[in-house]
């Protein structure tokens, strides 16, 4: 494959870093690199921002605010939007249920639901892992009877990220439990959040944060006319939203960035008669760290380059595997460098050194959220290496 970007890409590419660094409010993109907390409001207004332009959704059908670019310029467009800082387009309406409803979904369903999903007038939140549930997603007990032109659902959602922000839920539930196979008997539901029977109740995280949630499910009446695509294709939809969600799940700009600010950190932490980062054994962990981050750069560029037919890779469960482990990795290196201000709660520390600890407790949720990574290494053995 050709590594290099050709003249027509490197001016693409420059013009979006130049987009990026001045149409993005720089406030946001400063908290964002640094880790700290964005309010609904900074993730709303940077998604507007975007979709004005036709940057929110670009892997989306054209007439529903996507662009005909090459799978080259798609990877180049969130390389460098990870490399600014700025807040991704809401993955849960860009990349999950936003190409589902435009691949599956009824001409009305896409109508209603698209436009307001690439621009955040609906937030969304998925309803996919259980109690009993989670990487064994196809064991789902979630229930929906049809009963006239709705379907009540009962049961319960877990790990459900952002729910207390979100309006919508997409949901999947089972429709016939006596299908030959768990996978067969699955469907997805579209719903909003308030609609009587849902209880959202939030779950406490290690790092103190609230992030997750609880749904509880009771006698939901949903219209039947908000699910997608065939009844019992559930299975089928949650696969293809699982593929595209674990590309953008590596991050490996992101992940760039966050090990440059380690290097600063470590510039400025005196280490003896130099600075941690002049320490032999630690610039070799650094060193390790961005080869890694460079490898993993390569395959996903290879990904983007053999992804013309628009079908999910199964080659993203490799980026989801390495891209999520190099993740935790830049998380302990924070640790690392802010040695015993890691365990401050308060102080003269710098901010940074006391949230690393809480992130880092926060980050270890990456190998698990998108399919476990024991599962992405049975999926590589069996889809990729064929054993």
């Amino acid at each position: 494959m050709q590594l290099a970007l050709t003249a027509d890409e490197l001016a693409f590419r420059d013009e979006l870093r130049a987009f990026y660094r001045t149409e993005i409010p720089e406030d946001i993109r400063n908290r964002a690199r640094h880790g700290q907390e964005l309010t609904k409001d900074d993730i709303v207004t940077t998604q507007r921002i975007l979709n004005a332009h036709g940057l929110a959704v670009p892997n989306w059908p054209v007439e529903f605010g996507g662009r005909d670019w090459t799978p080259i310029q798609r990877h180049i467009w969130h390389d460098e939007m990870q490399l600014a800082s700025v807040p991704e387009p809401l993955t849960f309406n860009a990349n999950m249920i936003g190409p589902v409803i435009a691949h599956f979904g009824s001409q009305e369903l896409k109508e209603r639901f698209l436009p307001a999903t690439a621009n955040l007038d609906i937030w969304w939140c998925q309803g996919f892992s259980e109690p009993e549930a989670g990487s064994d997603l196809a064991s789902l007990r979630t229930t929906a009877v049809r009963d006239g032109d709705h379907y009540i659902v009962n049961g319960q959602k877990t790990w459900t990220t952002a729910a207390q922000s979100a309006d919508w839920i997409f949901c999947l539930v089972r429709t016939d439990p006596n299908a030959p196979k768990k996978q067969a008997g699955i469907s997805m539901l579209l719903f909003p959040l308030d609609t009587p029977g849902v209880t959202v109740r939030p779950i406490q995280l290690i790092d103190g944060c609230h992030e997750v949630n609880e749904v509880f499910l009771e006698n939901v009446r949903v219209p039947a006319e908000n699910l997608v695509g065939e009844e019992n294709q559930g299975w089928t939809y949650a696969k293809f939203l699982l593929g595209n969600e674990r590309t953008g799940i590596a991050a490996v700009g992101q992940t760039k960035v966050r090990l440059w600010l380690a290097k600063e950190h470590a510039k400025q932490t005196r280490l003896g008669h130099g600075t941690l980062l002049d320490d032999p054994i630690f610039a070799t962990r650094v060193a390790e760290l961005e080869n890694e981050l460079l490898a993993l750069e390569l395959v996903q560029l290879r990904v983007a380059a053999g992804s013309a037919d628009g079908k999910p890779n199964p080659v993203s469960s490799i980026l989801k595997l390495r891209g999520t482990e190099l993740q935790q990795a830049v998380t302990e290196l924070f640790v690392d460098i802010a040695g015993p201000d890691s365990l401050a709660r308060e102080g003269a520390q710098p901010d940074w050194a006391r949230r690393s600890t809480a992130t880092y407790l926060n980050y270890r949720k990456t190998s698990i959220y998108g399919g476990s990574n024991e599962v992405q290494r049975g999926i590589i053995a069996s889809t990729i290496l064929g054993l």
